[in-house]
């Protein structure tokens, strides 16, 4: 974006993700007072108020809308976003950060900032299940359950999700589904059923490593029934790119889904846990929304440091969970 004559919108949750942002505005005015544009700051101040800002933000002619706040904030305006020429700078300040971290865009603040002005323009692809968007993942099932119970939790964080896949493990009942991926149906008993047009739900917690979410296609993975003896290795293979090796784990590709369970109930958006008909139509919005990412992308760090915090929790906290 440099050198360019740009108009900024940034879009402020104060209440949303973790740690303060009593500082970003004006990191956000000095970032960008060398720069030829014009910068607007406003803040959210009720549910869907960022899509209302956003909305009248791109029919005021704004280049760039830089959200600033968890997935929820980010989900919110980018949903508004989408098919328009504005571009959708991510400065993230959640504790999952989902689509941040699929696009590798940097958690520090400074970081993120530096990127939005130097950044480069990708553009990628979003889904939505029964009329509604999604950017990175939409399941049902075990992980659905999870995020419901997730969503509950003062405490976030990677360590705070997989205590609650093994506390909800101990009481959840497997679902038969049925899927019609594009012309092929498959009928399995499972866990869970995941979408993905990410590789991530977030907290690089990979549940499709393979997916692109530029490909045009959704990675569907399917869970089977799994013992108390499977929890660790999928949860090891889950942060390190590597559930698709599991046994227990099919999975296939589609640009169009459809999942047929036996009664209505909670799926999650992105983390979101939802209420949902027996009948969920899935699909793919190819080419949809533009986002300053970085040039060249590195996993290696990332998956380094989750890696240890899982090996870390199996070591010293899993036999506390439940005192």
């Amino acid at each position: 974006m440099e050198g360019q004559s740009i108009s900024i919108q940034a879009i402020i949750n104060p209440i949303s993700g973790v740690g303060s942002k009593r500082k970003i505005p004006k990191m956000i005015e000095r970032a960008f007072a060398r720069e030829n544009c014009s910068v607007e700051i406003s803040f959210t101040e009720y549910p869907g108020h960022a899509s209302e800002l956003t909305r009248q933000a791109i029919d005021k002619g704004v280049n760039c809308v830089i959200a600033v706040g968890g997935d929820g904030t980010v989900n919110e305006i980018a949903r508004a976003m989408i098919h328009s020429d504005a571009v959708l700078g991510i400065i993230p300040k959640g504790s999952g950060n989902g689509l941040a971290r699929e696009l590798h865009i940097p958690m520090d603040v400074r970081r993120a900032i530096d990127l939005i002005r130097k950044g480069h323009i990708s553009t990628i692809d979003c889904c939505k299940a029964n009329g509604r968007i999604f950017f990175c993942t939409c399941g049902v099932g075990f992980d659905a359950a999870v995020s419901q119970k997730f969503a509950g939790e003062k405490r976030r964080g990677s360590l705070t999700y997989i205590k609650n896949t093994v506390e909800e493990y101990l009481s959840y009942q497997p679902e038969p589904y049925e899927l019609q991926i594009d012309s092929q149906t498959v009928k399995e008993k499972a866990f869970l059923v995941a979408c993905g047009n990410a590789s991530q739900y977030g907290n690089n917690a990979f549940i499709a490593p393979h997916a692109n979410i530029q490909d045009g296609k959704m990675d569907i993975t399917i869970l089977s029934p799994f013992g108390p003896l499977d929890i660790a290795p999928l949860a090891i293979q889950l942060f390190t790119k590597q559930i698709d090796r599991n046994s227990k784990i099919k999975t296939f590709t589609g640009k169009e889904v459809t999942i047929i369970r036996q009664k209505p109930g909670v799926m999650h958006l992105d983390g979101e846990p939802i209420m949902a008909d027996s009948r969920i139509e899935i699909s793919i919005l190819p080419k949809s929304l533009n986002v300053l990412t970085p040039e060249t992308v590195s996993f290696t760090a990332e998956v380094q440091n989750l890696f240890g915090e899982v090996t870390r929790f199996f070591d010293k906290k899993l036999p506390y969970i439940f005192r």
